[in-house]
């Protein structure tokens, strides 16, 4: 093949599949504590992790606000798309690196105790929960044919270019008293929860799931379709650096359910800074 011709296809392979040593990532610019452009998020530590073990660097590709997983490998924005619950549809997910839960979160000196969205008094106050698009979060459904749908308060999950760590605002709002209890996604409870200027409680949400709706999901990373090798790498990835991964999960306070948790062998110690 003429050398012309042959830079030619490398630049097309490349422009393709990233360059070699690369790992190309798709990951949400403005959403702590998963990830944000200075990349301080822990799916931008476990990235590295899992970079460091295919020796290769991450490259991002940075988005906001609602954007489709499978559409962004599909369309070959990135390689790889960290937090996805897996099993999802229309992409290649790996066995799960952490398993978390939607959580009822509140101030301690308010002392509610509250633990089941089946619980009477949830009829009485007044519950801040996360819009999801134009979908309040799925524990609302059971709320909802409990007769508490009234006492909803929704909170965005997308702010503007300009808004720093959306999300908190509901947290936020529990600290305030502008809502009595929060019922938020676990990684944002723990994360958000513990940078207030009071104690809160939190606790997850049983049951754990209500008419084949679940409220506790494992999590994954996905690929395209066809890339089951990346998928392979990536799982072996977090197979090796479990101890690792775990030790970055606990440092942004997310919880955790037992149910699912990835089972560490042996794995290298790694300090966690962010």
């Amino acid at each position: 093949m003429c050398s012309p011709c042959l830079s030619l296809l490398l630049l097309a392979v490349s422009a393709a599949f990233g360059t070699a040593g690369t790992l190309r990532v798709c990951a949400d610019s403005n959403n702590l504590p998963f990830s944000n452009r200075a990349q301080q998020g822990f799916e931008n530590k476990v990235a590295t992790l899992v970079a460091e073990k295919l020796r290769s660097t991450v490259e991002y590709t940075w988005l906001m606000g609602k954007w489709s997983p499978d559409k962004s490998v599909d369309e070959r924005l990135c390689d790889l798309v960290m937090g996805v619950p897996a099993g999802m549809r229309d992409v290649l997910t790996t066995s799960p690196y952490y398993r978390s839960s939607y959580v009822f979160v509140s101030r301690e000196d308010r002392h509610l105790g509250i633990t089941s969205l089946l619980d009477t008094r949830l009829a009485a106050l007044r519950i801040g929960i996360h819009v999801v698009g134009n979908d309040y979060a799925p524990p609302a459904i059971l709320l909802g044919r409990q007769g508490v749908a009234r006492q909803l308060i929704g909170f965005s999950l997308y702010g503007t270019s300009n808004e720093e760590n959306p999300p908190a605002r509901l947290i936020e709002a529990v600290v305030q008293g502008d809502v009595d209890i929060g019922i938020v996604w676990g990684p944002f409870a723990g994360f958000f929860a513990k940078r207030q200027p009071v104690s809160l409680s939190i606790s997850s949400v049983v049951p754990a799931f209500f008419q084949g709706i679940p409220f506790t999901f494992g999590i994954s990373a996905a690929v395209r379709k066809n890339d089951a090798e990346l998928a392979s790498n990536v799982e072996r990835a977090f197979r090796e650096e479990c101890v690792a991964i775990n030790r970055i999960l606990k440092s942004y306070a997310v919880p955790s359910t037992a149910e699912g948790q990835m089972t560490c062998e042996s794995s290298p110690s790694v300090a966690v800074s962010h």
